[in-house]
């Protein structure tokens, strides 16, 4: 397999401030501010910071720099994701020290290079590996003695788990799918995953006489582990109603609750608090992911790989975030966290929490959009507003941009506060471009993004529970031109 590595990554520090990959030069040179009177660390809740010294050796300091940095490098990624389309071959981390991101064509090392990131030159494309992945979910799906399988960026391959004797059947049915034999690599494992039906994640729900747990609040309810009820099904405590089910295939769930409930963008830090959830944006391979659960409490841990494929008893569920955070019976349905931004739910997995394992989370994005509903922030709402819905605000925001184009606000500068409490925005672009939003702080040497509304539409809303400090709102065209208005409220 052709693989060849560029030059290093920059140092971390400037590595935050590439938020958004290329552009962020335009804003770089806003007035200079002080230093923030609060420390960073003062944003994290305690339970998660205790809970990254425990399982990651980290301690307070250097988990706030790690998820500072991995922020950041995961919006480069995303970023580059778009603009390198085809020849995209995956990204990974390797902790707070460098992003790297593969790539097919020679010709885009630079422009990775210019993002900030390390460049690798591999065989195939992440649309390449993904296809082949899909179709080894129509030959090995099911198929006993292949517990799982996913794309592993770092290799540029396709890795089958098989149990021991089973290697020659995988092998087969692989050839006989045409799929180029340097693109799949083998790992012998006694692992089986399970279910993890009968647990709390989060808070528990009932069931019947069964339990599982609420992943997430979302527009009027909750989403969950799809293994937990089938559409009809009724919960208890909070009361409510399955709306929509999907397992096996996908793992997930959502329940529409009575009225009566109150519903929290937040998640259970299982030391007395909660950890407010900021939004949702898939983290990438290397990143560090806490889970909460109710048997076991908070644990934390890597993402190994993403796009996973896993087969229960029940089962295949295809496209999984493997990790290998710990989990036990009891934990099923709880919630994974990238520092404030929800990943997935708890489906399954093997290994326990005192000895280790890997644990399959089901993306939250897909259990939002087959519900047709939007994550509950910290600040409440979520999601994308309508054209001329950012009415209401304190502050107004308004500008024009050709595409690749950014300012910051208010009035290409930065605002303090001085006390803690929920940041609130909103973006109305021109219709049909695609417009982004970020807060912003300021860290004592860069900025540094703290929370992001980036999906491919022209309209955003973000909202971000923050200590006090100096802030500041960009307003990026991704892509298309045109003018826009918005507004955001302050602590």
């Amino acid at each position: 397999m052709r693989r060849t590595r560029t030059r290093a990554l920059v140092a971390a520090t400037a590595a935050t401030t590439l938020v958004g990959g290329v552009w962020t030069a335009a804003v770089a040179n806003a007035s200079p501010v002080p230093a923030p009177e609060s420390d960073a660390i003062e944003m994290y809740e305690p339970g998660l910071l205790r809970a990254m010294e425990r399982d990651l050796g980290l301690e307070a300091a250097e988990a706030v720099e790690l998820m500072e940095f991995q922020a950041g490098a995961n919006a480069t990624s995303e970023r580059l994701a778009k603009s390198l389309d085809e020849s995209f071959a995956g990204s990974w981390l390797d902790g707070a020290e460098a992003l790297t991101v593969a790539v097919t064509d020679t010709a885009d090392v630079a422009a990775v290079e210019k993002a900030g990131a390390e460049a690798v030159v591999v065989d195939h494309s992440l649309e390449a590996l993904d296809g082949w992945k899909a179709e080894l979910d129509d030959v090995l799906a099911d198929t006993q003695g292949i517990p799982s399988f996913y794309v592993d960026v770092e290799s540029n391959q396709v890795v089958v788990d098989v149990h021991r004797g089973a290697k020659a059947k995988a092998a087969k049915a692989i050839r006989k799918a045409g799929i180029p034999a340097d693109a799949v690599t083998y790992q012998v494992t006694d692992e089986q995953p399970r279910t993890l039906i009968d647990v709390v994640g989060g808070n528990a729900y009932y069931i019947g006489s069964s339990r599982c747990s609420v992943g997430f609040s979302a527009t009027g309810g909750f989403v969950t582990a799809g293994h937990c009820g089938r559409v009809g099904a009724t919960t208890s405590s909070p009361s409510g109603t399955f709306r929509t089910s999907s397992f096996p295939g996908n793992d997930y769930a959502y329940v529409q609750v009575a009225s009566g409930n109150t519903l929290v963008g937040a998640v259970n830090n299982y030391s007395g608090g909660r950890v407010n959830v900021s939004g949702h944006s898939q983290a990438g391979v290397g990143t560090s992911v806490c889970r909460s659960g109710s048997t076991t409490g908070w644990h934390c841990g890597t993402i190994q790989a993403l796009n996973a494929t896993v087969t229960y008893a029940e089962g295949s569920v295809h496209g999984l975030i493997r990790t290998n955070v710990c989990a036990e019976r009891g934990d099923s349905g709880g919630s994974l966290l990238a520092g404030t931004l929800a990943q997935g739910m708890t489906s399954g997995g093997s290994g326990n929490c005192s000895s280790g394992g890997t644990t399959y989370f089901q993306p939250v994005g897909e259990a939002l959009s087959a519900a047709g509903v939007s994550l509950i922030t910290n600040g409440g709402g979520g999601g994308n507003p309508g054209p001329g819905d950012c009415s209401g605000y304190e502050s107004s925001l308004s500008g024009s941009l050709s595409s690749g184009g950014s300012a910051a606000h208010p009035n290409g500068s930065y605002f303090y506060t001085g006390s803690s409490g929920a940041h609130a925005g909103c973006l109305d672009g021109p219709s049909g471009t695609d417009f982004d939003l970020y807060l912003q702080k300021w860290n004592g040497s860069s900025w540094s993004t703290v929370a992001q509304g980036i999906t491919s539409s022209s309209d955003e809303t973000v909202t971000y529970s923050g200590t006090s400090g100096y802030y500041r709102w960009v307003v990026h065209a991704y892509s298309g031109s045109g003018s826009y208005t918005g507004g955001y409220n302050a602590p």
